[in-house]
C-alpha cells in the first residue's frame, strides 16, 4: 500500500449497521484497550478494566454476544502471583491459533516497561478458559493488535517493546511462529540510517504476492511503517508514512476483498477525530 493513497475516507450514509453498549454496568469504571473476535457465528469481545488504567486490580474481563444480546463481563485473568501479590493486566487481543481454538493473549505487569505475556485458551468459544500460562522468556505476544495468519499457516504477531530508561526507547518486532504457536521466534527490523524512530504497537496488512507491510504508532508525529517481502523473516528499517500521529494506538485489517483499512487520529496532538483511511 503506498502511504500517498491513504486518506481519510469519505463520510457515506449508512456505513455503521448496529451500534450498542456491550454493558450498561459493571464492578470496575474503568474500561480500555478492547479486542473483539467472531467464533462460530458468534462474537467474543475482551477487554481491560479496573480502577483505572496500571492499577493492581485491573483484570481482563470478556463478554460474549450471543442469541442477540451480549453476556454480563466476566473477569477471566488477572495479575496474582503465587505470592499472593497483584500486578495490573494490560492489552487483550483476541485470535484463533488452532481452528476452533480460541487464544487469549493479554500481558501483566507493574508497566509497559516491566510487563510479560500470558495466554489462555478456549475450545468452546469463550464460555470456559484453561490455565493461565506465561510465554516464553522475551516472547511478549500480540502488543495491542491482532496477529495475522499467511497462507502458509504462518502466524505473524506484531509486538513491541518499551525500556525504563527515561525517556524510554520505543522498538518494534515481530514474533513468527510456523508451529501455531507452539514455538515463537523473535524478528527485529534494522534500526533507520538517519534519525531514531521511537515506534511501538504495530498492525499487519498482507499485500498481493504476500508482501507485508506493519503501520502503527510513533513520538515522531506520523504513522511509521516497515516491510517485509519474504513472510516475516525480514524487515525493512522502520521509516515513517505521510500520515500524522499524535503518539496514539492504530489498528489496521486487510479485508477478504483485497483493500485496506487503518484506523487512526488525523491529526499531530489529541485522540480526536478518529478516522478511517482505506486503501
Amino acid at each position: 500500500m503506498a502511504t500517498k493513497s491513504l486518506e481519510p475516507a469519505a463520510q457515506a450514509p449508512g456505513p455503521i449497521t448496529k451500534s450498542e453498549f456491550i454493558y450498561e454496568s459493571a464492578p470496575f469504571p474503568s474500561a480500555h484497550a478492547s479486542t473483539i473476535v467472531e467464533t462460530k457465528g458468534e462474537l467474543v469481545a475482551a477487554w481491560f478494566g479496573g480502577t483505572q488504567e496500571g492499577a493492581k486490580d485491573v483484570g481482563i474481563w470478556l463478554s460474549r454476544h450471543a442469541n442477540g444480546a451480549w453476556s454480563a463481563p466476566v473477569e477471566v485473568a488477572t495479575g496474582t502471583q503465587p505470592d499472593g501479590t497483584r500486578h495490573p493486566c494490560w492489552n487483550p487481543v483476541l485470535f484463533e491459533l488452532l481452528d476452533g481454538e480460541l487464544t487469549l493473549f493479554y500481558k501483566v505487569g507493574p508497566s509497559p516497561q516491566t510487563w510479560w505475556g500470558m495466554f489462555r485458551t478456549s475450545r468452546d468459544g469463550g464460555r470456559s478458559w484453561s490455565e493461565e500460562r506465561r510465554l516464553p522468556e522475551g516472547v511478549l505476544g500480540p502488543i495491542k493488535n491482532k496477529p495475522v495468519r499467511l497462507s502458509d499457516s504462518t502466524i505473524i504477531s506484531p509486538a513491541s517493546s518499551e525500556t525504563d530508561e527515561r525517556p524510554s526507547k520505543w522498538r518494534v518486532h515481530f514474533e513468527r511462529s510456523t508451529d501455531a504457536g507452539r514455538t515463537w521466534t523473535i524478528v527485529k527490523p534494522p534500526e533507520p540510517a538517519g534519525e531514531e524512530i521511537h515506534a511501538i504497537q504495530p498492525s499487519i496488512l498482507v499485500h498481493s504476492g504476500g508482501r507485508l507491510q506493519a503501520l502503527g504508532r510513533s513520538r515522531s508525529g506520523r504513522i511509521f511503517e516497515t516491510w517485509s517481502n519474504d513472510a516475516g523473516q525480514t524487515w525493512t528499517a522502520t521509516a515513517l508514512t505521510a500520515l500524522p500521529n499524535s503518539s496514539t494506538g492504530t489498528d489496521a485489517q486487510t479485508l477478504r476483498d483485497g483493500r485496506h483499512l487503518l484506523v487512526y487520529n488525523h491529526t499531530p496532538k489529541g485522540r480526536t477525530p478518529l478516522n478511517v483511511a482505506i486503501s
